[in-house]
């Protein structure tokens, strides 16, 4: 395995954060209503590990360093893993496990959907992201992956939806997600080594 420290690194940094959400919870710091407060910042995690792992190409591309290329897959599964904790704390704390309410909900807050059908599309990435399903889906691999765009664009809408009277971080979020997407874009792309080829010599130089 290359780049093990790094790796084990990504791995703390991303698994420590809900635990100690959690040990906040415990400790009773989070308010009236900690609940809440824990599937918000579940779902806030969930938006920033996805842009993490979307800057991974354009990093990579910057500085020629393959390690960023290495823990993208591990981010991506855990922007999947704090989705399902983002969903299993909403029908824990914001429905009691009480079934019968969802339909209400859905009707009262129809962002639901947009979340649900984003946390579907995460799926499908996160259950083809190994290895043997990029050797059976060869070509294809890579057209079913795009969905992670859709899964970003549904996630900003989610939160939109959710923040509409305070704009100020979505807009943070939604500017990086938008700048990211620009970095990918394959005449940007085909750039960012020839930038770095011209800045090199005269780095030298000096």
């Amino acid at each position: 395995m290359r780049y093990p420290i790094w790796r084990i690194g990504v791995f703390i940094v991303a698994a420590i954060w809900p635990f100690y959400w959690l040990y906040e919870a415990w400790r009773s710091v989070l308010g009236p209503d900690p609940g809440k407060v824990l599937m918000d910042r579940l779902g806030l995690g969930a938006l920033v590990l996805l842009l993490i792992t979307l800057s991974m190409t354009p990093l990579q591309k910057l500085s020629g360093w393959a390690g960023w290329i290495a823990v993208r897959r591990q981010l991506g599964l855990w922007c999947f893993a704090y989705v399902v904790l983002h969903l299993a704390a909403y029908c824990l704390f914001i429905l009691g496990l009480d079934w019968s309410q969802f339909g209400v909900e859905l009707r009262k807050r129809p962002y639901i959907i947009v979340g649900a059908l984003g946390f579907l599309f995460l799926l499908v990435l996160a259950v083809t992201s190994n290895r043997y399903s990029q050797r059976q889906l060869g070509s294809r691999w890579k057209k079913l992956h795009r969905l992670v765009y859709a899964v970003l664009g549904l996630g900003l809408l989610h939160m939109l939806w959710i923040v509409r009277a305070d704009l100020k971080e979505w807009a943070v979020y939604a500017s990086i997600g938008a700048l990211l997407l620009v970095l990918r874009l394959p005449p940007v792309m085909r750039r960012i080594p020839r930038l770095i080829a011209k800045k090199a010599p005269s780095a030298t130089k000096t």
